[in-house]
């Protein structure tokens, strides 16, 4: 417990700019209306959708907003403040799936979003914890892909399965199926293709390593995590709604927070693929890959 100070802060940090868009604003309101009318509900909407949380996500926490101030028979706009902190915390807080181990996460998500970097963060953040790891270049169509994961796998001092370029990936999880089983490893993290153009050739390829795990490794947990980056928006909103069709998904992880104002898009996601915010990405270092706590998130936000 003693590094949870140094934590917060650090997602604090993280989430500077989306805090001056959201947080700044709300005070401004806060000190200008002061008195809870409709004028500051409609107001308040508007700071809610220019946070990229969407026109649904932000009606549906102003109409419980509104209902909730009613109520309770609040007056004061800076006590509205403090109801609508618990309303965003009830739209994210979500039961995370429990560990089980052996387990198998395929990451998905499109080209640039971050995937192989959160891959190499989450396998030294397990390492961490005292598990083994090993990791799966099975994103066998872009070869910067598997240079990069190459990279991570020295870092972290990871086996790492690897082909040539162009190789079937259910192929590549074939072969790293069997050398987890061989070594016993806790986890087995699966890097995928990040293409979208062709979502049934995505669906045919996330299904064919599906069945070969499945197959030849039916004690192992999987997990299928989407990788989505923070700053790309609503652009990020319909990326997870191609990949929910496509893939499966079990949770996501929102990278590079650190670098948006839109900090919101985390509402219409949740809202929309009905699975838990997993992991947050707030900046480069190891350890600004954070698992997401509802409460600390919104704190950070609005605090």
């Amino acid at each position: 417990m003693e590094n949870q100070p140094s934590l917060f802060s650090r997602l604090r940090a993280g989430l500077f700019k989306s805090r001056q868009n959201l947080n700044d604003k709300m005070d401004g309101l806060v000190a200008e209306h002061q008195q809870v009318s409709e004028d500051f509900f409609d107001d308040l909407m508007d700071i809610l959708v220019l946070s990229d949380m969407g026109a649904d996500c932000a009606a549906r926490a102003i109409d419980t907003l509104r209902a909730q101030v009613k109520d309770r028979r609040i007056k004061e706009a800076a006590q509205a403040k403090g109801l609508l902190k618990e309303i965003l915390v009830g739209m994210l807080d979500m039961e995370k799936p429990s560990l089980h181990w052996p387990m198998v996460i395929l990451m998905v998500g499109v080209n640039g979003v971050g995937k192989t970097t959160t891959i190499g963060k989450l396998a030294l953040r397990f390492q961490g914890l005292g598990r083994s790891i090993l990791l799966c270049a099975a994103d066998t169509f872009r070869a910067a892909a598997v240079e990069q994961l190459t990279i991570w796998a020295e870092r972290a001092k990871c086996p790492l399965v690897k082909h040539q370029e162009g190789a079937d990936p259910a192929g590549v999880v074939f072969d790293a199926v069997q050398a987890a089983k061989a070594r016993k490893a806790d986890l087995l993290i699966v890097d995928t293709a990040g293409r979208l153009h062709n979502k049934k050739n995505l669906m045919d390829e996330m299904e064919k390593m599906r069945r070969v795990i499945d197959r030849e490794y039916p004690q192992a947990t999987v997990r299928c995590l989407l990788v989505v980056d923070a700053t790309t928006g609503q652009n990020g909103l319909a990326q997870a709604k191609a990949f929910r069709e496509a893939a499966g998904i079990n949770g996501i992880v929102l990278t590079k927070l650190d670098g948006t104002a839109k900090g919101g898009i985390a509402f219409p996601i949740v809202r929309e693929l009905q699975v838990p915010v997993m992991y947050v990405g707030v900046g480069e270092g190891i350890e600004d890959l954070q698992a997401f706590d509802a409460k600390e998130f919104v704190s950070a936000l609005l605090d």
